[in-house]
């Protein structure tokens, strides 16, 4: 699965193979040295490139310095996933990731910026990246939230924010507490409340000006599926939500878990992932957090467009989340379940196997959305 999620982001076959093809016989083993071993691995990828590109910067190909350190930062970020939670060498590899992409990002003459959104008595880690050519009218924006084990830098290597822009819609990756920079670098642990840093994200937008705030909307990845539409449920700026994967009920999912009668994991060492993520210490308190992350009384509050993308052979989710997720959105003007089959492809858990089929979709039904809520007001 990350292996596939890193060709999504950029990944090149071919050098992929060559690296990893030798870990063969490590393949069925969730140890610490098959796990060392793929951290290795990616690594080296990820310094290959870095080198790289840092040669193209001498040689003034700066476009092709900017494609090698994105490179360079997706390979170091499937490295850092199977690391130890909290562990040094992961925050090591993180550090190099976080600094591939920097370079990535200014010698790409990307129109992403990065942004920190006030929350609390500290901030959000987030990208902005704006609509093309809104020539001077407030475009919409869309919320964009992580999962349990994606962060914004994996979203904008994605395409996600450009197939946004495209269609006049920007967007802000977020990094909220739990995920990401906000977890590693600001120990900010996730809570169930995921309205609140949404509506920290909507209180800026709404100060800076850039964005028509009549259309703000909100989607997640994975377990975004639950984080979205527990926001929307209950911050009503929110104009519209995506649902790319429907976890409807995190509690059940990892009581199963951790019974060992549950879905697939999407991460090595995931009891010890989650402690990190939650700020717990055993199973107990895992499972205290996780049984208010129903939408059980969200989901009733919303009142805008919703749309929930899941595949018919999701492994990590089951597709009757999806369903129990589309039936209790009662007071939505417009809900929506897309399920991808084997005839359109996308069956896996997010599209990871078609990302860009899901893309497509979501872009299209957000930019869709935003256009029937009427025109932006000039600045």
């Amino acid at each position: 699965m990350a292996l596939q999620m890193a060709l999504n982001a950029g990944g090149v076959l071919s050098e992929i193979d060559d690296k990893l093809c030798s870990l063969k016989h490590l393949a069925g083993k969730n140890d610490d040295e098959a796990n060392q071993a793929w951290h290795d691995a990616w690594s080296e990828l990820g310094e290959r490139n870095l080198l790289l590109a840092k040669d193209d910067v001498i040689a003034g190909h700066s476009v092709s310095a900017g494609q090698k350190y994105f490179r360079s930062a997706i390979y170091f970020l499937t490295a850092e996933r199977m690391c130890k939670a909290g562990s040094d060498l992961r925050l090591k590899t993180y550090a190099s990731m976080l600094e591939s992409f920097k370079a990535g990002l200014e010698h790409s003459n990307s129109a992403a910026r990065r942004v920190d959104i006030p929350f609390e008595d500290t901030h959000l880690p987030a990208i902005f990246y704006p609509a093309q050519n809104s020539f001077g009218v407030r475009a919409p924006c869309l919320i964009h939230l992580d999962g349990l084990d994606v962060m914004k830098e994996y979203l904008y290597l994605l395409g996600i924010p450009q197939a946004y822009a495209e269609r006049g819609v920007s967007t802000l990756l977020l990094d909220h507490p739990g995920i990401g920079e906000a977890l590693r670098l600001g120990n900010l642990k996730l809570t169930p409340e995921t309205e609140k840093p949404t509506a920290a994200a909507i209180d800026y937008l709404e100060l800076k000006g850039e964005v028509d705030p009549t259309k703000i909307g909100v989607a997640g990845i994975s377990l975004g599926g639950y984080y979205a539409p527990r926001a929307a449920g209950f911050e009503p700026r929110i104009k519209c939500v995506v649902a790319w994967g429907a976890i409807n009920d995190y509690g059940e999912i990892t009581r199963r878990r951790l019974d060992g009668s549950g879905t697939n994991l999407s991460v090595s060492h995931w009891e010890d992932h989650m402690n990190w993520v939650l700020g717990t210490t055993n199973r107990e308190g895992i499972l205290d957090v996780t049984s208010r992350m129903s939408l059980e009384r969200a989901l009733p509050n919303i009142r805008c467009p919703l749309l929930i993308l899941h595949g018919e052979a999701d492994r990590q989710i089951p597709l009757r989340m999806a369903q129990k997720t589309l039936d209790a959105a009662t007071n939505s003007p417009h809900a929506e379940l897309k399920v991808f089959t084997t005839k359109t492809g996308g069956v896996e858990h997010c599209q990871v196997d078609n990302a860009k089929i899901a893309i497509e979709y979501m872009a299209d039904w957000v930019a869709e959305t935003f256009t029937s809520l009427g025109s932006a007001k000039p600045r």
